[in-house]
């Protein structure tokens, strides 16, 4: 089971090694981790993505709940919230075809074309981890030279 995890914590150096060595320490993967200052500077807000059951799940919010420097801990609804996320593919161009044919790619999908060199383009996509996904699968034909993606924040 997929999650999202969002918390509130003091704005100090080391907590996001505490709340990452709380995870490593009970064997848990971080799929995406964000971490972001607040409007109030004394805070920051970490969005972290996790796969595991339903008592794993609930267990490490609990754990993360009674760190000292966490101020709130909520486990999202993906139904109810916004979450995306933003990638960064550097697309090899065979020609003049290709690029038309990933410009109507990234037009239905939403993306923006950026830096367009005679042998590649690189493409912008906001979007849920699972229309990344699938726009992935739609430009890998073409060639994916390098991409970047910034990992899951939410709302």
């Amino acid at each position: 089971m997929w999650a999202i995890i969002s918390i509130r914590v003091e704005n100090k150096p080391g907590i996001l090694f505490k709340v990452t060595h709380l995870f490593r320490s009970r064997n848990f993967n971080i799929d995406s981790l964000t971490v972001g200052v607040m409007e109030n500077p004394e805070f920051s807000k970490m969005v972290i993505t996790t796969v595991g059951d339903e008592k794993q799940i609930v267990q490490i919010v609990k754990q993360l709940d009674k760190m000292i420097d966490t101020i709130e801990v909520k486990r999202l609804d993906e139904k109810k919230t916004v979450y995306k996320e933003l990638v960064l593919f550097k697309i090899k161009l065979s020609g003049s075809s290709d690029s038309t044919e990933i410009n109507k790619l990234a037009n239905t999908c939403g993306a923006k074309i950026h830096n367009v060199q005679k042998d590649s383009m690189i493409v912008e996509l906001t979007a849920t981890p699972d229309e990344i996904k699938a726009f992935e699968e739609s430009i890998r034909p073409f060639g994916i030279l390098d991409s970047a993606r910034t990992g899951v924040t939410a709302l």
